[in-house]
């Protein structure tokens, strides 16, 4: 059942309201951010109004600008979009408490364009989450581009900009190379941009011109960091930890695994995927990232650049699961962009509460840690867990789906990745952990203490717990992965509308 509602171009409008009371009392810092934290509020509940037509196994629909009868901005509501558009949309409010905390704390200059560009950018990520068809969705996933990379570049350092020129280089590069001829080829073949549930194209197609098309598609994704587009991701973490919980939980990456799914559900269809072997290609493809990933992530020595490299491993799982084909792993692949999410920005708001009260960065440099920090560490400890798939966290769902689909798809191969990159993922989280808890403190080098008394630009480091604004949103995080899995029902239910 069809149903017009403007609630979903309204929960873009009030982020674009945001940014614009943002600017407007900028000269009032409070308010300024008072704003910030009621357009993601707003926006969270405007959300929260599109659950019951979606439980009830409806859409909600919304055309913005028409421009041909099968051409036209429009938003479209399911349950794939309410799985994205619940988890971004909350995960601003958490995310705006910690910027408060940690842009304050830091003492971090042109605070306004970085609230401003904040809720930009996650306009434009509602208006991809609720997007009718490709055109809707293209425009929109490239003014999220633009939107993120005066975040990116937020401190103004050359390694920022360098960063900076690399997520453009790739984002743009593979936009225009892939993905848009992807959507030009799709609308040629189809005659349509929009998304309908078993496939787009008709019967007769070219098997040769369709596997391109595709080709197009997962190259073109290049914000799901699938390998080898994906060397934007590490180079930034240059910028601020909040930006950094943007790009991997919130808002960037979780949007390139949202266009893939798109394309595999709405524009190829599974019995296509299925008859091209397309799924094969895609599950070795994701798979070959996932190991990789996990085996780069054990060997470095900076947390922000392993949480990095996880994340990577972690949106090829979302794929893989979808790829497979089976019924309970594909409900897994699309849990875990919530599961995910939540375990991983704790993950990296853990992460700047640490460089921020210790200047700390590197792993080796963590020893003891844990006893100074409890509350922070206990929150990663969750994170971690959660990520490697142990109960009773959100991730050992995400885990169990698709560790029990692979059964049931008959994929051996598929069940050695998963259980290898656990494992993997497992050895790199638990180093953490142990050097936290159980290590000693190193010896503070020339270098380290002259870092620690550069008080030029940033608060003096405390070795201790900081603002609540700071510890406050990663202990929900923490908690909100433990209760998604213990009482992960009703992601489960919006999993398997979504593949209704």
């Amino acid at each position: 059942m069809q149903t017009e509602s403007i609630a979903p171009f309204l929960a873009m409008a009030v982020a674009l309201a945001g940014a614009a009371l943002v600017v407007a009392t900028r000269h009032t810092p409070n308010l300024r951010e008072g704003c910030s934290l009621v357009a993601a509020v707003v926006q969270f509940v405007l959300v929260l109004t599109m659950i019951p037509p979606v439980l009830a196994g409806g859409t909600l629909h919304f055309t913005v600008l028409p421009f041909l009868p099968q051409v036209a901005i429009a938003f479209r509501v399911d349950a794939l979009a309410l799985v994205f558009g619940m988890t971004a949309s909350f995960l601003w409010i958490l995310t705006t408490v910690y910027s408060i905390g940690y842009m304050r704390h830091g003492q971090e200059k042109d605070q306004t364009r970085y609230y401003a560009f904040f809720a930009l950018a996650m306009a434009a990520t509602m208006a991809v989450a609720f997007s009718a068809n490709l055109l809707t969705l293209y425009v929109f996933y490239e003014l999220l581009t633009f939107m993120t990379y005066p975040l990116l570049t937020h401190t103004g350092s050359r390694e920022a900009y360098a960063a900076g020129q690399k997520y453009l280089l790739y984002q743009l590069g593979a936009s225009f190379i892939f993905l848009l001829p992807a959507i030009i080829l799709t609308y040629t073949l189809s005659g349509t941009f929009d998304f309908r549930p078993n496939g787009v194209f008709p019967p007769g197609t070219s098997a040769t011109v369709l596997v391109i098309v595709y080709g197009f598609f997962l190259a073109g994704s290049a914000k799901a960091a699938i390998m080898p587009f994906h060397a934007w991701l590490p180079a930034a973490m240059v910028a601020p930890t909040p930006v950094s919980a943007l790009l991997h939980a919130v808002a960037v990456v979780n949007a390139g695994v949202f266009l893939i799914l798109r394309v595999i559900l709405d524009i190829f269809g599974r019995d296509l995927l299925r008859e091209l072997d397309l799924d094969v290609v895609t599950a070795i493809v994701v798979s070959v990232t996932m190991v990789l990933a996990s085996l780069r992530a054990l060997r470095l020595d900076s947390l922000k650049a392993v949480l990095a490299y996880s994340t990577i491993g972690q949106l090829s799982y979302m794929i893989l699961g979808v790829v497979l084909l089976s019924p309970t792993a594909m409900v897994g692949g699309i849990m875990h962009m919530v599961n995910h999410a939540e375990s991983k920005i704790v993950l990296f708001f853990c992460a700047g509460s640490i460089y921020l009260a210790t200047r700390k960065t590197n792993i080796s440099e963590l020893g003891g840690i844990g006893r100074e920090m409890p509350w922070t560490m206990a929150a990663f400890a969750i994170g971690a867990l959660s990520i490697v798939g142990l109960p009773p966290t959100a991730g050992f769902i995400t885990k169990w789906f698709l560790v029990t689909g692979s059964i049931e798809a008959g994929s051996l191969a598929v069940l050695v990745v998963l259980v290898t990159t656990t494992l993997l993922s497992a050895a790199y989280y638990f180093r953490i952990i142990r050097a936290a808890f159980f290590g000693s403190p190193p010896e503070q080098d020339a270098g380290a203490a002259q870092r620690a008394e550069d008080s030029s630009r940033v608060a003096r480091p405390t070795n201790r717990e900081l603002s609540p604004l700071i510890v406050g949103p990663l202990l929900v995080g923490a908690v909100l992965s433990v209760l998604l899995g213990i009482f992960p029902s009703f992601f489960i239910e919006l999993a398997r509308l979504a593949l209704a």
